[in-house]
């Protein structure tokens, strides 16, 4: 597509073309959302019009995202927004992009804290604040400290606190794990590195080409961030605190085996809509 004047239903046409030849799934799909992107504008308006020109830039500027779709660049590194939990979260190359699943721990960590007056939560990798700022948005009396190792995650997740109205409860900081953090805490969550390194080959192009291998991660097994999260949650976790931690297809013997029965009730594992068990659950003893 040369940067001239075409109209949406030949801009539909080559976007798709193109997309489908990369083996995007749903190469007409995209290449529609895509197109809205670029010209701000909704689904309706390019079916209603469809005869619209786009000017020179909107032309080259949709020739530009096409091809970095095409090269397996993700969607939402594109448009540069992933919405989870109804809510809008700006992403990046450097931080994790929020998937359905992990509106799961979201939705665990509300019920929890909703029974404790001025409750308190530790976010362990904080990636683009959604977890996070997810659970503030749904609990004002809440506060949290969240920490990261990345200064790209740590700069997104601060400019999504702001433009959710949480940066008065939440305090994100630079640590490794516990590294950093002090005090104590009713409620640790964590979307920590899973994946066994081994698993790298078979990740579509998307995730592992382009998504931070720092947050994907986790070693042999894809428990090596795991592991410290649940020794160290004990020191930080007010009594009867709980902890939630996000893992991988087949890694609930291996995660349950982590939690010893004398600090620790027996973990509970929350299954996603796949039936996979995808979030752990415990609750320490008093």
């Amino acid at each position: 597509m040369t940067n001239v004047v075409q109209n949406i239903t030949a801009a539909l046409s080559y976007g798709s073309s193109v997309l489908e030849k990369a083996g995007i799934d749903q190469a007409r799909r995209e290449a529609a959302s895509l197109l809205t992107f670029v010209l701000e504008k909704d689904r309706v308006f390019l079916i209603a019009h469809s005869e619209y020109e786009l000017s020179d830039a909107e032309s080259g500027k949709y020739s530009l995202v096409i091809e970095r779709r095409a090269s397996r660049e993700p969607f939402h590194y594109i448009t540069g927004i992933k919405e989870f939990y109804g809510l809008d979260f700006k992403v990046a190359p450097g931080v994790l992009i929020p998937r359905p699943e992990t509106e799961l721990l979201v939705e665990d960590a509300v019920l929890i804290l909703s029974e404790l007056n001025a409750p308190k939560f530790l976010e362990v990798g904080v990636g683009s604040g959604c977890i996070s700022i997810t659970i503030l948005k749904n609990m004002p009396s809440a506060t949290a400290i969240a920490g990261d190792i990345s200064e790209t995650a740590i700069e997104i997740a601060a400019e999504n606190a702001a433009h959710h109205g949480v940066t008065d409860r939440l305090e994100i900081i630079k640590s490794n794990v516990y590294e950093r953090i002090g005090g104590r805490f009713d409620l640790i969550v964590s979307n920590p590195p899973y994946i066994p390194q081994g698993d790298l080959n078979s990740l579509q192009a998307e995730v592992g080409k382009y998504e931070p291998h720092t947050a994907l991660f986790g070693g042999d097994d894809g428990l090596d961030i795991v592991r410290p999260i649940v020794s160290g949650a004990p020191l930080l976790l007010n009594d009867n605190g709980s902890i939630l931690i996000e893992i991988g297809f087949g890694q609930a013997d291996l995660v349950s085996e982590l939690f010893d029965q004398k600090v620790w009730f027996p973990p509970e594992f929350i299954q996603d809509h796949q039936g996979i068990k995808r979030i752990v659950k415990a609750r320490s003893r008093p």
